[in-house]
């Protein structure tokens, strides 16, 4: 067996992901660390390890973008807040091949348009070079975990995936009350809110009922919020008795006029609202109804607490462990069914 190369890596981007995928970049015995795009300019000029808590490794962070795409690399891990398609397109068109946890690029990426679409289709052509979008929610929990469940099926009638998050223990007030408008009047919710999840999780979830033999033809979503049965404290600040206790947004997505495929989020910053809800803790809930039904809860054996350090590595390690992968792929825009299992080893050497 031959010796596994060494992936030269960029990081691009240090946000809550971004800074956990740097961490496991700098500790991965097959990936060596090349360069670093940050979006601050305090963050500029930093060593890469003391940005992700690690001893300094000799690669000082950059907020020149352009210069950036000109890093000698064979992957880069692109994890923005906003999405540049001339970025990705001259990345990939230089020969690195990209790895990214941005929603645009899920099931082919057919939500750039026909335009971008193309536009990152020939860059992998001039490139020789391959895209690919993972994470956990989309990603892991809407197409590696169930295209298991898959495999023991013949005949699939649905799958509804159940998302939990306990948001109670989240330090972030702006994220809780003003972008996600918990302790609002139930009011003002704006049920309309749903059209953005349908664009992040559609793409991925479709890619599941096609693989079921299920393609979907339509689409709904929508939103409802449950309200706090007493006055509660959290981290964050208070829920006031009455208010935005509880959302919930569920996307169905229908062949034929029938529910093949269900995603809903439950996020929640206190499990004793009105109308009563099945809030379970944070993690996940599959059943599968078909000639092998199943019904399979995920959850993470972490004091609630600690789950705010821990979450990170969910969406983060899994596009760590796709470089090795996505280098040795074929050209072009990757979904997960164009590649195998993967796993930290990554691929057996020939």
């Amino acid at each position: 067996m031959s010796t596994p190369p060494r992936y030269r890596v960029v990081q691009w981007a240090t946000g809550n992901i971004g800074t956990r995928a740097l961490r496991e970049v700098i500790r991965h015995p097959d990936l060596e660390l090349v360069g670093v795009v940050v979006y601050d300019a305090a963050k500029a000029g930093v060593d890469a390890g003391v940005l992700c808590g690690e001893d300094p490794v000799g690669v000082l962070a950059t907020d020149d973008r352009v210069a950036a795409r000109a890093i000698e690399a064979d992957c880069v891990l692109y994890m923005p807040g906003i999405f540049d398609l001339d970025d990705v397109e001259a990345l990939l068109a230089s020969g690195k091949n990209v790895v990214t946890t941005r929603g645009e690029l899920f099931a082919g990426g057919h939500r750039l348009g026909d335009d971008g679409r193309g536009r990152i289709l020939d860059a992998c052509a001039r490139g020789g070079t391959s895209i690919y979008a993972t994470g956990s929610s989309p990603g892991f929990i809407t197409e590696t975990f169930p295209f298991a469940l898959l495999s023991m099926q013949r005949n699939l009638a649905s799958i509804e995936i159940d998302e939990f998050a306990n948001m109670s223990r989240r330090d972030s007030p702006h994220m809780i009350f003003k972008q996600m408008g918990f302790g609002a009047p139930l009011d003002s919710y704006n049920p309309a809110r749903a059209s953005y999840l349908l664009g992040e999780f559609s793409p991925s979830l479709a890619l599941l009922a096609a693989a079921a033999n299920r393609p979907i033809d339509d689409w709904t979503a929508g939103g409802e919020v449950a309200a706090a049965r007493e006055t509660t404290t959290i981290v964050a600040g208070e829920i006031p008795a009455g208010t935005v206790g509880a959302q919930r947004t569920t996307i169905v997505g229908t062949s034929n006029g029938d529910a093949v495929v269900r995603f809903r989020a439950n996020w929640y910053c206190t499990p004793d609202v009105e109308p009563a809800w099945d809030l379970r803790p944070t993690g996940w809930r599959v059943r599968v109804r078909g000639d092998a039904p199943m019904d399979v809860d995920i959850s993470f054996p972490v004091p609630l607490e600690e789950l705010g350090a821990m979450t990170p590595a969910l969406t983060a390690n899994r596009p760590v462990n796709a470089v090795p992968y996505v280098c040795a792929a074929p050209p072009g825009i990757l979904t997960t069914t164009d590649l195998p299992v993967m796993t930290p080893a990554g691929p057996v050497p020939a």
